[in-house]
């Protein structure tokens, strides 16, 4: 069961901060016993601080792992890197595992990791400019939209949210660009709104020149989870001890997390070298090792309706069994 803490949270998506220290414990644990090696993949943004907590609170060591952690610049660089082994479990969205499974890549989702805010002020949505004629989702229709990555969890939830509301969504005129570069872009009027995360959503919204037009999220999918964690099929196979000590740092990992968000946001400064100013405002992403099923169900629903994959997802197939 997932529960978010008022005034949590971070990004789902991208903060560019430069990544610090991240690297593994020694090979024997306090005891002396034998930890076994384990590479995680992370891209450098702020939810995948607890990773980096775990590694610095003895969690993974506690459960007789030594861990490396690894960056990559997104998910598309992340996937081939665990397929090929270079990295053994990554942290990223769940389309992109599904998607890959779609494209002949045997990935395994092995548990949850965190999800947007099923209500209230959520962690990522979208701000148009004033003066664009949008009051609503069906208003996007025409209009430049940016997003950070084309066929992703933005613009799939947008199309949805725009053709819920009466709108068509193959009308929406998506562009592909950076998150920090958004803002100035509708400065410049050069794209009407923007799916934009923390601490730019709220920046955008409470400026003079935009406002919200909703999140799209929580008008699609609430509480859509915004990182699972994954390995390759082969991996999974070859090293159930791994996952099982893996599976069980991990939960204690999250849950610790969601239970100290100031901590995690000491290690958003540290670990991303961000601002202190800019962490302490952050909404936190709700932090669960929990695989919600449904919600993956409705996102893959989705991604068929809207010509992401070409075929039905088997999530028995990706999800990983108990």
């Amino acid at each position: 069961m997932k529960h978010p803490f008022a005034g949590a949270a971070a990004v789902g998506t991208v903060l560019t901060f430069a990544l610090t220290a991240c690297g593994g414990g020694g090979t024997t644990g306090g005891g002396g016993e034998q930890l076994q090696p384990l590479t995680i993949g992370v891209i450098p943004i702020a939810p995948s601080a607890p990773v980096q907590l775990a590694l610095d609170e003895g969690i993974f060591e506690e459960h007789g792992l030594d861990v490396t952690i690894e960056t990559a610049q997104g998910g598309a660089a992340m996937l081939p890197a665990v397929s090929g082994g270079s990295m053994d479990i990554g942290v990223g969205n769940p389309l992109s595992v599904i998607l890959a499974k779609d494209q002949g890549l045997d990935m395994k989702i092995l548990s949850g990791y965190s999800s947007s805010l099923p209500e209230g002020e959520d962690i990522t949505g979208v701000a148009a400019n004033r003066d664009a004629g949008i009051a609503s989702w069906a208003d996007l229709a025409g209009k430049r939209v940016a997003v950070n990555t084309i066929n992703g969890q933005g613009d799939l939830t947008i199309k949805e949210a725009v053709s819920q509301d009466g709108g068509d969504p193959e009308a929406v005129e998506f562009v592909e660009m950076p998150f920090q570069d958004m803002p100035a872009q509708l400065e410049r009027g050069e794209i009407d709104a923007a799916w934009v995360p923390e601490p730019f959503l709220t920046q955008l919204i409470n400026g003079e020149q935009t406002e919200l037009v909703g999140y799209n999220y929580q008008d699609t999918v609430p509480g859509l989870d915004t990182m699972v964690t994954f390995s390759s099929a082969s991996f999974a196979e070859e090293n159930p001890e791994v996952l099982e000590n893996y599976d069980a740092a991990i939960e204690d990992a999250l849950q610790f997390a969601q239970e100290n968000p100031d901590r995690v946001r000491e290690t958003i400064v540290s670990f991303l070298n961000m601002p202190e100013e800019v962490a302490a405002d952050l909404r936190l992403e709700e932090f669960d090792a929990e695989v919600d099923r449904d919600e993956l169900e409705t996102l893959s629903e989705l991604m068929l309706k809207y010509d992401v994959i070409s075929n039905e997802a088997n999530l028995d197939e990706i999800i990983q069994a108990d």
